[in-house]
């Protein structure tokens, strides 16, 4: 099984999300749309790995995903594999190469993140977990920082999701 079929089969189980295919010209582009609100959440394509900026005229799967911070998006596009969005000219955009680079778990993980970041403002409170159980950035280094911003980092592994006691403000290493 191909990595698209794990992406389509995680896609369909998760998010009762079938791929939907709206261009005659490119037969294998499919894209992921919300139920509620129609917009995109995920987009796979065939491309030419010379569309990336890699060598090679090989024809490879990418998967389109958004991010709701643009600081995320420019931390990952630094890693192999994860490229600024192709085709699509907004900032928060990443392309994920399908080649094995990248594992499936962390596709899963940004899937998840590019659901959210498109999700309606009432989808988004159903599926956001309370406030009280949310992590701070404080709780680990005694810093105040925005919610949001923590969960991008946290995804992105700069720190750890648990470090330790809260109430331990000595710096995570």
């Amino acid at each position: 099984m191909t990595i698209r079929d794990q992406i389509f089969n995680f896609v369909k189980k998760k998010y009762k999300a079938s791929p939907e295919y709206l261009w005659w010209r490119y037969l294998d582009y499919a894209i992921f749309r919300h139920a509620d609100n129609q917009k995109w959440f995920g987009l796979v394509m065939d491309l030419k790995r010379k569309n990336l900026g890699l060598d090679g005229e090989e024809i490879v799967d990418v998967l389109n995903v958004k991010f709701s911070d643009p600081l995320l998006a420019d931390l990952l596009i630094q890693q192999p594999a994860y490229f600024r969005g192709y085709h699509i000219s907004r900032g928060n955009w990443v392309s994920i190469l399908l080649d094995g680079t990248v594992p499936f778990d962390d596709i899963c993980k940004w899937l998840d993140e590019s659901y959210m970041a498109t999700a309606s403002k009432e989808k988004k409170q159903k599926l956001r977990p309370p406030k009280e159980s949310r992590l701070a950035f404080s709780d680990y280094h005694g810093i105040p920082i925005n919610p949001k911003r923590m969960r991008c980092i946290v995804a992105a592994g700069i720190i750890p999701e648990k470090v330790g006691d809260p109430g331990d403000r000595s710096p995570a290493l």
